[in-house]
């Protein structure tokens, strides 16, 4: 009896091991070229860079079954200004996504970490500015996932670009007086 039960087990364990094998990445070409994907194509903004952004995006999005992105909603931002270059990158990957198959739409979440590469001295005021006048994008209330696949998260790093100083003006003495 013992030998059935853990023949039954080792049995399972295989079917499952074998089961989680068989499930394919939902990136034409897997998790390497959808990386590859993101590094190229998502371009960090000029504002960003100018006001030393820094943070993490969530992003939910459904795919149809010729891999098309349907809907998009953002889960969680921790500012809006984060959010633009995301959406911009995941539009661009229309047709990549693949679906469980007979299902006629499938929701993803992926979570994209926006984050400055080596900060300059220079940075920190702006950086501790950011953080302090920061608006993230939060859920209010409860958000059903369903069938949902999280997918790993996208980190993108960026140069500092400091921003130019203001000229600065002198006070004009008036004549006469």
């Amino acid at each position: 009896m013992k030998k059935l039960i853990l023949m039954l087990v080792a049995m399972l364990s295989f079917s499952y091991a074998m089961a989680q094998q068989e499930m394919d990445f939902p990136f034409q070409g897997g998790n390497k070229i959808m990386t590859d994907y993101f590094d190229k194509n998502l371009k960090v903004t000029d504002l960003i860079k100018q006001i030393a952004a820094t943070g993490t995006v969530i992003m939910k999005f459904t795919s149809d079954e010729k891999g098309s992105i349907i809907k998009m909603v953002v889960y969680y931002a921790d500012d809006a200004s984060l959010v633009e270059p995301v959406v911009s990158a995941l539009k661009g990957t229309n047709g990549k996504w693949i679906i469980p198959g007979g299902q006629k739409s499938y929701d993803f979440v992926i979570p994209f970490s926006i984050n400055i590469d080596a900060p300059a001295p220079e940075a920190s005021k702006y950086m501790l500015q950011f953080y302090n006048a920061r608006k993230p994008i939060v859920a209010t209330d409860q958000i059903p996932l369903n069938l949902v696949s999280l997918l790993p998260t996208v980190n993108v790093t960026y140069t500092y670009d400091a921003p130019e100083a203001a000229p600065v003006k002198k006070k004009a003495k008036k004549v006469g007086q």
